[in-house]
């Protein structure tokens, strides 16, 4: 292994297996700390983990395992893999992981860089942009978990690290590898920026030998040259059979594909209160996705205003958890059953997800959307998406190119 990833949730984690992919690696994408060796065949382990909101101890202490197993595995470059859009609060948790793993690895400068302009993610002076919007306009100050309201992301890590921060300006970016090096002169966290997919390749080249790393999947775009691989398509079977799509996300993009599929197919909508008091019956939602004549939506994605009241009515989490912990239900009932192709939408909705499917490793096959991979677990196709990504009518694309080998 050449490549290790700690990825802190599980759209991000296959987000960036698919840009590792596509450069031409052979990855795995592993659910939780595996227990054991992996393939001695692969170049690149991205291990997904579910510690975006988790308490900052408990993030920490996971993300040190992950990368102490890669490690062990070969592993000489890493990566903390972050959301595109820096999903953290005031109390971490990506200043305290980073902290930590700078230190296992004895990194002395970090390039942080969340900017994936392919998806609309860019950085310049070391503000964070969606689209042409600052972070702090583009929906995410709205988020339930993570409300982003500053767009400076060196006022945001700074009040999470115990390390200077500092910035690589779009200028030194844009003068190429070797003046990005003459700026790693340094003992800090540097966010740098980057507004093309160019740049990202520059910054790839810049790191060469370098130990650690922190953005989202752009980051990795120039790494596997360094390691003299070349590009090529990931492999995919085809996988046929009924299909369902589940929608946790309350992010501006997720409600219009909600919208969007919900005028195609049948759909029904998870209510907090319910979810909470323990009134759904796993059974019988398995019956209605069953009875569709088309793969159903099931999903609890609302307005903020709709999420507010959630929080406000039972706990920020606790509604979270119990509409979580539904999917988690839901999904191998359905497996069981005979669903073959699931589109989730929602890093914590995948990773209960996921969790629930009880898989440990997911194959990664071609992009469904920009960063969003189909992959493969025991004969299960799967399209795990953040809640921004993907056009209006991703729903309907992804389980229709599940069925499609290349």
């Amino acid at each position: 292994m050449k490549i290790g990833v700690i990825a802190d949730d599980f759209t991000g984690a296959s987000d960036i297996a698919l840009t590792l992919a596509e450069a031409g690696m052979r990855v795995a994408q592993f659910i939780g700390v595996p227990e054991g060796p992996s393939d001695p065949t692969l170049e690149a382990g991205v291990v997904a983990l579910k510690s975006r909101t988790a308490p900052v101890q408990d993030a920490v202490a996971q993300s040190l395992a992950a990368c102490s197993w890669l490690k062990a595995q070969g592993a000489t470059q890493f990566i903390f893999k972050i959301c595109s859009t820096f999903d953290s609060t005031p109390q971490g948790n990506i200043g305290p992981v980073l902290d930590a793993l700078a230190d296992h690895l004895g990194a002395g400068a970090v390039m942080v860089c969340p900017a994936f302009p392919e998806n609309g993610r860019s950085v310049y002076q070391g503000h964070l942009f969606v689209a042409d919007r600052l972070l702090s306009e583009s929906g995410m100050q709205d988020h339930p978990l993570t409300p982003m309201t500053d767009p400076d992301l060196r006022r945001v890590l700074a009040a999470q690290s115990g390390r200077a921060v500092g910035h690589i300006p779009a200028k030194t970016v844009l003068d190429g590898p070797d003046a990005i090096r003459r700026a790693l002169d340094v003992q800090a966290h540097l966010i740098t920026d980057a507004i093309a997919d160019e740049d990202l390749i520059q910054i790839g080249r810049a790191a060469k030998g370098e130990a650690l790393l922190c953005g989202g999947s752009g980051i990795a775009l120039g790494l596997p040259a360094n390691f003299g691989i070349a590009p090529r398509t990931p492999d995919w079977p085809g996988i046929a059979g009924p299909g369902a799509v589940f929608s946790g996300s309350c992010s501006v993009a997720t409600r219009g594909q909600v919208a969007a599929y919900s005028a195609l197919a049948p759909s029904f909508q998870i209510d907090a209160a319910k979810a909470v008091n323990s009134e759904y019956n796993v059974a019988d939602l398995v019956d209605w996705v069953m009875a569709q004549d088309r793969a159903p939506l099931i999903y609890s994605s609302a307005d903020p205003d709709v999420v507010r009241a959630a929080q406000a009515a039972f706990g920020a989490g606790v509604a979270a958890d119990a509409i979580e912990g539904l999917f988690a239900a839901l999904a191998p009932a359905l497996v069981n059953v005979g669903i073959r192709r699931l589109v989730v939408a929602g890093g914590e909705t995948s990773g209960a997800v996921v969790s629930g499917l009880g898989a440990k490793v997911l194959n990664i096959g071609p992009r469904a959307a920009a960063g969003v991979p189909l992959v493969e677990s025991d004969g299960t196709a799967l399209a795990l998406k953040s809640g921004n990504f993907g056009g209006p009518d991703f729903f309907a694309e992804a389980l229709a190119m599940m069925e499609v080998a290349n």
